[in-house]
């Protein structure tokens, strides 16, 4: 669910496929915080319990196709071919966080507003008290959750990931470089994948099973890792050894992990990485309302997913104020809410995400050094 700044049309049919899975997984993300947060969904339980029961539960799996997708794109970004070393890590972090963190810190200000109009309106759990200072400068620098500060919106922890998570990567990529460029240790062509494929292991094995560590990127990095994993081995240069080598370091962590401690999660993201390996590179040619609409749902999924809590927020707020407490009301009432976090997220995508994303000059891209980074 990373920020995007506006696409061609060749990258569009491109990556058609990632932006299917990138639109579904937003759909279900809000409509999983609609079920999750009252109180319309209370009042609409009776009407279509197994519906939001299964939101409750199940929906927020959706994030595994976001982690998924953020590997496979930072491998096509920081290293297409699988090589060690980045002339610029903090520079590549600098422009992440210049793509992630401008948009959040607005939606956090709207964030901040929904939550006063709907107490206005409501009492609810789900609303945030007025943030101090301290809190408020902690998302700013996506370190809400490691400074121990409460969310100001529900989602915020999955930026501050993405953010850990690119950063990771970059430093890997530029510790691997240094290696490889030393007299003891040649560069080694296979360097970063078993880096990586460690990482994953170690991850699902050991830091995904402690909920301790949800705050920290080891704790996703094996869904992560599997999306790099899947741009490597999808790369249509390599031969079929090198492939199903590859191959074999998406799988054998990942069922390792399974047979350990089942994770429906950790399936989910195996199966995403595995589409990913077979179609993300795919070019697609077809045309039509259908593909650019699906285009365009994938290219504002970042927007629909900052702005989706405050205008849900506000709409549950409104239902409980005005509208009468049965249950095909309140169902219309989260009907409503997801289509106006869609219509709000288009439009926080237009003349907020796409503005500030030209303000903060992010288009630059990262430069890669083959060893000794």
């Amino acid at each position: 669910m990373s920020g995007t700044n506006g696409e061609s049309g060749a990258k569009q049919a491109q990556f058609f496929l990632i932006n299917c899975l990138k639109a579904g997984a937003a759909q279900l993300i809000v409509l999983h915080h609609l079920a999750f947060y009252g109180p319309m969904s209370d009042h609409a339980l009776p009407l279509m319990p197994a519906i939001i029961d299964w939101l409750d539960t199940y929906g927020r799996i959706a994030v595994q196709v976001f982690l998924v997708i953020g590997g496979f794109l930072v491998a096509k970004s920081l290293s297409p071919q699988g090589q060690p070393g980045l002339a610029n890590p903090l520079g590549s972090v600098l422009r992440r966080y210049a793509k992630l963190a401008p948009p959040f810190v607005v939606a956090m200000l709207l964030a901040i507003g929904a939550s006063a109009w709907a107490g206005l309106w409501m009492t609810d759990e789900s609303i945030s008290a007025p943030p101090e200072f301290l809190q408020f400068g902690a998302h700013v620098l996506l370190l809400q959750d490691v400074l121990d500060h409460e969310s100001l919106s529900a989602g915020a922890w999955y930026v501050a990931i993405d953010f850990q998570l690119y950063a990771l990567m970059a430093l890997l990529l530029w510790l691997c470089g240094r290696l490889a460029g030393e007299r003891w240790l040649p560069w080694l062509p296979w360097l970063m994948p078993v880096v990586v494929a460690a990482g994953v292991s170690v991850s699902l094995l050991y830091f995904n099973r402690n909920a301790d560590w949800d705050m920290w990127a080891p704790y996703f990095f094996g869904s992560y890792g599997l999306g790099i994993l899947a741009w490597w081995a999808s790369d249509p240069a390599r031969r079929r050894g090198a492939v199903a080598l590859l191959l074999s370091m998406m799988l054998l962590p990942s069922l390792a992990a399974l047979a350990v401690d089942f994770r429906s999660r950790i399936a989910v993201a195996l199966v995403v990485a595995g589409v990913l390996f077979f179609f993300g590179r795919a070019r697609l040619t077809h045309s039509g309302r259908g593909f650019a609409l699906i285009n365009r749902l994938g290219q504002i999924s970042y927007s629909v997913f900052l702005v989706h809590f405050p205008v849900c927020l506000v709409v549950n707020a409104a239902f409980n104020r005005f509208i009468p407490a049965e249950a095909h009301w309140q169902a219309a009432g989260m009907l409503i809410g997801w289509a106006a976090s869609l219509a709000a997220g288009a439009a926080f995508f237009r003349w907020v995400e796409v503005p500030l994303g030209r303000i903060s000059g992010v288009s630059g891209k990262p430069t890669q050094k083959r060893g000794g980074g």
